[in-house]
């Protein structure tokens, strides 16, 4: 383990597992347990995905880089400088190689996109979760700006049971510092034309076939297209060098569990790397 110190002076523990080409994931490896593991499920999310991914990655030859940047800023927000130059550098320090691949879910994903603009060492770009092309960076700084006015004026918690992919059946526990540095990120993408980007390295994108967000009244009946770009670009898409694969009947948290990722993860990283 390592320790590398992130662009608002913070510092993060970087792990490494595994032998091969280097890839590097910002997420969390640790083993979750007991109620905390048990609401996580109950929201329809896997507690220990990350622990899954990088072992599943280890095993199948890979030398996997992962630090919990999500998890860092959740404990050490950076509300005024999270633009989306400090997130690709924190991304550039966590990785702490010369070459390597990335692979980033959601957020992580876009940010993995503002990361291979900015440097020439990564070999390949994986995305799923947010499409490369057309995405939805208006309807995210809604999003983001609502949930900051929340944080602002806490709504009182819902009465009935989580409901996956129901924003409003989960409380809302965020604090202002934690939600208005991705208004931040959010707002520093705003002129971002992804239509310009073109890059020379592998590329795969992917996303649930199911993964357009609906949100509900208490944030303002957003709504977030992340497969439907995905699917109106595909033909653009893989004209520009990108692979792209839709995974069937599953949402943003089922197509991001390793069951579903890993299965198209990893042949392409061995064909691309």
């Amino acid at each position: 383990m390592t320790t590398v110190r992130l662009h608002d002076g913070s510092c993060i523990d970087v792990q490494s597992q595994g032998s091969g080409p280097a890839i590097f994931l910002p997420v969390s490896t640790a083993i979750l347990e007991g109620e905390q593991a048990d609401a996580i499920r109950a929201w329809g999310a896997d507690p220990n995905n990350g622990h899954a991914l990088a072992t599943g990655l280890a095993e199948a030859g890979f030398r996997v880089i992962t630090a919990d940047y999500e998890g860092h800023l959740n404990q050490h927000p950076a509300p005024p400088t999270l633009t989306a130059d400090a997130v690709a550098a924190d991304l550039l320090s966590m990785a702490g190689v010369d070459r390597f691949a990335y692979y980033g879910y959601s957020w992580l994903a876009l940010s993995g996109l503002q990361l291979a603009i900015r440097t020439e060492k990564l070999t390949a770009l994986a995305m799923g979760g947010y499409p490369p092309l057309g995405g939805p960076y208006e309807a995210m700084l809604a999003v983001t700006r609502k949930a900051h006015e929340m944080a602002l004026n806490p709504p009182p918690p819902p009465t009935g049971e989580a409901v996956p992919g129901d924003w409003d059946s989960v409380a809302f526990t965020q604090t202002p510092d934690q939600t208005r540095q991705f208004v931040t990120l959010y707002e520093s993408l705003q002129n971002f034309d992804d239509s310009t980007v073109h890059l020379g390295i592998p590329r795969l994108a992917f996303a649930g076939e199911e993964d357009n967000i609906q949100y509900g009244s208490a944030w303002d009946n957003a709504y977030v297209t992340l497969a439907e770009p995905t699917v109106r670009n595909r033909e653009a898409l893989t004209k520009d060098g990108w692979e792209v694969a839709l995974i069937p009947k599953a949402d943003h948290m089922v197509a991001m569990q390793a069951a579903n990722v890993l299965p198209i993860l990893i042949p392409w990283l061995r064909s691309s790397l």
